[in-house]
């Protein structure tokens, strides 16, 4: 199991991605326009820099949602191998079947 600040610093850091995600997009859309003047473009990666860090997609760690483990993470089942194991030995996730030979 993870450090229980790591999990809420994480989910902390998705509230804010979700929290800005209309604004960081609507800047880097200025930004990247040529249309638009240097100066206003220049204003636009400013005013972007000045948000708050944690608020960038990519600071977001894929965690698993059972243990909060951030390595060997499925994104399709949005959890750990270890966690997978466990409950596909238990019986809990359908289709999944421990193989022996």
């Amino acid at each position: 199991m993870a450090k229980k600040s790591s999990i809420e610093k994480n989910k902390h850091r998705e509230a804010l991605v979700k929290q800005f995600s209309a604004r960081r997009n609507r800047l880097k859309a200025i930004a990247k326009d040529e249309s638009v003047t240097f100066e206003e473009r220049f204003a636009a990666r400013l005013k972007l820099a000045e948000l708050p860090r944690n608020s960038a997609p990519s600071r977001v760690k894929n965690r698993c949602e059972v243990s909060g483990r951030p390595r060997a993470y499925y994104r399709k089942l949005k959890m750990s191998r270890i966690a997978l194991r466990e409950l596909g030995n238990k019986g809990l996730i359908p289709g999944l079947v421990k193989s022996s030979w």
